[in-house]
């Protein structure tokens, strides 16, 4: 993975990072959301980093740009708990392979400040088999062109991922941890026009204001319209180290984004 710019942090996790478990201020999903799983991607032939991921259709999962690209290859879970799986991070029994594929023209470090992060951030695992119905038997499923325009400030959304939860502080820096589970959080749409508005949505991440908010390890997680199994977004990156503030996602409701996935 390319290095983020300085204050813009993508929010894959390296696998031998430091523990993590799922977005920040959440609760355990229980199952609310069983198509979202925990995705590993290999660099070089060996386990690099995670994302969360969710799945479209037996054989298709939709993840985030930034945890495809440079990939050699990719395996999912979606078992609520993964932190007590012995085969992880490696392919095995648990897992479903695959074959990673990035947005053509996926970007990260573009531009200049935020608006010039990255753009144009998707990707997608195309599994070599289908998950079977008595391990996932509903699917996330995509908007229709241009959804996200037609949301108000405050729309609610979803956020489900297997990203560090827990922040511990000590002697030095912070240090995000918790266990890889699945978890859920509700939160909020920050709507109006800003530069890139046409590929990004906003969301909230105040703990302290009652919402959720994603953080390292929740990258390609999906942000659902609230109540709803419709994915608005896929998440992309936070603008600090504590994951707070604001967060931006890829929209996913984008004509050309739409088309590209549904190809496959």
């Amino acid at each position: 993975m390319r290095k983020a710019l300085v204050a813009l942090v993508a929010l894959a996790l390296a696998v031998g990072a430091t523990p993590a478990g799922a977005v920040t201020n959440g609760e355990p999903d229980n199952g609310r959301h069983p198509y979202v799983g925990l995705a590993v991607f290999d660099v070089g032939g060996q386990p690099s980093h995670r994302c969360s991921a969710s799945l479209l259709s037996p054989t298709l999962v939709l993840t985030a740009g930034h945890c495809t690209d440079g990939t050699s290859a990719a395996r999912i879970w979606f078992d609520e708990n993964v932190q007590t799986n012995t085969e992880y991070p490696f392919s095995g029994a648990t897992s479903y392979d695959g074959v990673a594929h990035t947005y053509p023209t996926f970007c990260i470090g573009c531009g200049n400040g935020l608006p010039g992060f990255a753009l144009r951030d998707v990707g997608v695992i195309v599994l070599t088999e289908p998950v079977p119905t008595s391990v996932v038997s509903e699917y996330a499923t995509l908007p229709t062109a241009g959804l996200v325009d037609t949301l108000s400030n405050k729309t609610d959304v979803d956020l489900v991922g297997y990203g560090v939860s827990v922040q511990l502080h000590g002697g030095g820096p912070p240090v995000w941890t918790g266990p890889r589970v699945r978890l859920f959080a509700p939160t909020e749409l920050v709507s109006g026009r800003f530069v890139h508005a046409d590929e990004f949505i906003r969301l909230t991440a105040d703990p302290g204001g009652g919402t959720g908010g994603t953080c390292f390890g929740d990258s390609g997680g999906p942000d659902l319209l609230g109540d709803t199994d419709t994915v608005l977004a896929v998440n992309s990156y936070v603008t600090n180290g504590n994951c707070s503030g604001v967060t931006y996602s890829q929209r996913v409701d984008i004509p050309e984004v739409l088309d590209w996935i549904e190809s496959f």
